[in-house]
C-alpha cells in the first residue's frame, strides 16, 4: 500500500497513474501486429519522418510484422499525450510501444510499465552512452532515445557588433562566467536594461532542470550524489552555490529578465537566448532575416569546465506488448542507422548514433554543427531517480526563489532548505 501511495505521488506529478491491471489485449503471443503511441503530431516533421519509417519498416521486416502508430500531441502543459497515458493506464490498454521523456525512465521502470529491451537492439556500440546512461535503470538498458538534444547561447551578430563584441566563445575557448557577464555590461550599455539575455526564467516546466544544471556542474557542483541517495552537501554545496549565483546576479544586474518578452531575441529585443537545437529551425525558416550565431555553455572562472545539457524522448516497450519480439524489432528498426538517419535530416534533433553524426555533420549548418559538437564533448545526463518528477519541480522551484533575491537574500540558507526537500524525496524512495 506505501508503494502504491508513494508511486501514485511519483506520477501525479508527470501526469500519469499507475499500471491497475495486466491489460486489456485480446492479441495472441504470435500477433504480428504491433501499437504504438508518439507524443506529437502526424504533421509535424517529426511525425511525417516517423510515418515514412514505420512504413518502410511494414513493408520490409522479413517477419511480416505491421505497425500502426497513434500521434498524440502534447499541450503546452504537457497534456494530452500524458492524459492518454494516463487513462490507459489505469485502463490496462496501453499499446506496445510508447515514447517517454528520457529522465522519467527510472520512474517507469520501476513501476513496471515498460520492459527492458537491450537483447533486442543491434550495435549498441554505435549509440551515445548519454544516451544508454538515461535509458538505463538498475543495470538494465529500458528506453532510448532516438535522438539527442543541445542547449546553446544563441546570439545577434548585428547587436554583438554594434555593441563592440568582437571575441566569440567557442567550444575550444568558452567564456567563463565573469566574461560572460562582461559582454552583458556592454549590450545592456549598448541596448539599455534586461536586453543582453533570454535564459527563459518563466518557463517553470522540465527547462529550468534541463538548461540551468550546466551552469551548477560546471562549477563542480551536483544537484545529488552519483547514486542518487543524497542530495544534502551536493545542491548545497560551495560548488553549486557557485551557479546559482550566476543565474542569480544576471538577474541582479538586469542582464536577463525574470518575465522576458515573449519571441523577444526573434525580434531583436534581446541579444541572447538560452535555447536549443529546435531554434535552430525556427530561426531558418521563420526568422530568415535574423543575422545569428549560436555559442557554446559559458563555464565556471574556477574549473574553466565546459558542460552543456543531454536528453530527449525515448522509445520503449510497455509490459503490455503482447509479442515482445515483435515490439523489440519495432524498436530497433527506428533505431537503425538508416531510419536514424532520416528522423534526424528531418527535424533538428541531434543523432544518438555516433555513426550517423558522421553521416550528417557534412550537411548541417554551422550553428547546428557547433550544438552537435558541444553534445559530444561535453553533454551530461540529468540524474536517474525514481523520484525525478519531484525533484525536478522543486529545482524550478529553487530557480525561481534564486532569482527572487530580495525575497531571498540568503542564497546559502535557501539552497540547504531546498536540498532538504529534494533529500525528503530521496529518502521516500529509498524505502520501498
Amino acid at each position: 500500500m506505501k508503494l502504491k501511495k508513494f508511486l501514485l505521488a511519483t506520477f501525479a506529478i508527470i501526469g500519469i497513474g499507475i499500471l491497475t491491471g495486466c491489460g486489456n489485449n485480446q492479441r495472441s503471443a504470435s500477433s504480428k501486429d504491433i501499437t504504438m503511441w508518439v507524443h506529437f503530431s502526424k504533421d509535424d516533421p517529426e511525425g511525417k519522418a516517423l510515418a515514412a519509417n514505420i512504413k518502410h519498416f511494414n513493408k520490409t521486416n522479413k517477419q511480416g510484422y505491421k505497425a500502426t502508430v497513434q500521434y498524440i500531441p502534447r499541450s503546452g502543459s504537457g497534456g494530452g499525450y500524458e492524459d492518454k497515458i494516463n487513462a490507459a493506464l489505469n485502463s490496462g490498454t496501453l499499446p506496445d510501444v510508447i515514447t517517454l521523456d528520457a529522465p522519467n525512465t527510472a520512474a517507469y521502470a520501476k513501476s513496471k510499465i515498460i520492459k527492458p529491451i537491450g537483447k533486442y537492439i543491434d550495435n549498441k556500440d554505435d549509440i551515445l552512452d548519454s544516451v544508454i546512461k538515461q535509458g538505463t535503470y538498475q543495470g538494465k538498458l529500458y528506453s532510448l532515445g532516438y535522438s539527442e538534444s543541445s542547449v546553446g547561447i544563441y546570439y545577434n551578430k548585428k547587436m554583438f557588433e554594434k555593441a563592440g563584441i568582437t571575441d566569440i566563445a567557442t567550444l575550444d575557448n568558452p567564456w567563463t562566467y565573469s566574461e560572460f557577464e562582461a559582454a552583458c555590461q556592454k549590450l545592456k550599455q549598448t541596448f539599455g536594461d534586461k536586453s543582453a539575455f533570454n535564459m527563459n526564467l518563466n518557463d517553470h516546466s522540465e527547462w529550468a532542470l534541463y538548461a540551468f544544471a550546466p551552469f551548477l556542474w560546471s562549477a563542480g557542483g551536483s544537484i545529488t550524489n552519483d547514486s542518487g541517495t543524497k542530495a544534502m552537501e551536493y545542491l548545497n554545496s560551495k560548488a553549486s552555490q557557485e551557479g546559482f549565483q550566476f543565474i542569480r546576479d544576471l538577474v541582479k544586474k538586469e542582464y536577463t529578465p525574470i518575465s522576458p518578452k515573449d519571441k523577444g531575441f526573434q525580434t531583436g529585443k534581446y541579444a541572447m537566448q538560452l535555447s536549443g537545437t529546435w531554434t535552430v529551425q525556427e530561426l531558418d525558416t521563420q526568422y530568415k532575416h535574423l543575422d545569428y550565431g549560436v555559442m557554446p555553455y559559458p563555464v565556471s572562472d574556477k574549473t574553466h569546465k565546459l558542460v552543456s545539457p543531454t536528453g530527449a524522448w525515448q522509445y520503449a516497450m510497455t509490459a503490455s506488448a503482447v509479442n515482445k519480439k515483435a515490439a523489440g524489432a519495432l524498436i530497433n528498426f527506428l533505431m537503425s542507422k538508416d531510419a536514424m538517419y532520416k528522423s534526424n535530416m528531418a527535424t533538428t534533433g541531434l543523432p544518438a548514433r555516433k555513426s550517423v553524426a558522421k553521416m550528417m555533420e557534412p550537411k548541417l549548418s554551422e550553428p547546428m554543427k557547433m550544438l552537435l559538437k558541444q553534445n559530444q564533448e561535453t553533454g551530461k545526463t540529468r540524474p536517474v531517480l525514481v523520484n525525478y518528477p519531484q525533484v525536478t519541480r522543486t529545482f524550478a522551484e529553487t530557480i525561481t526563489d534564486v532569482t527572487y533575491y530580495d525575497k531571498n537574500p540568503n542564497l546559502k540558507k535557501l539552497l540547504k532548505k531546498q536540498a532538504k526537500v529534494i533529500q525528503g524525496y530521496l529518502d521516500e524512495s529509498a524505502i520501498y
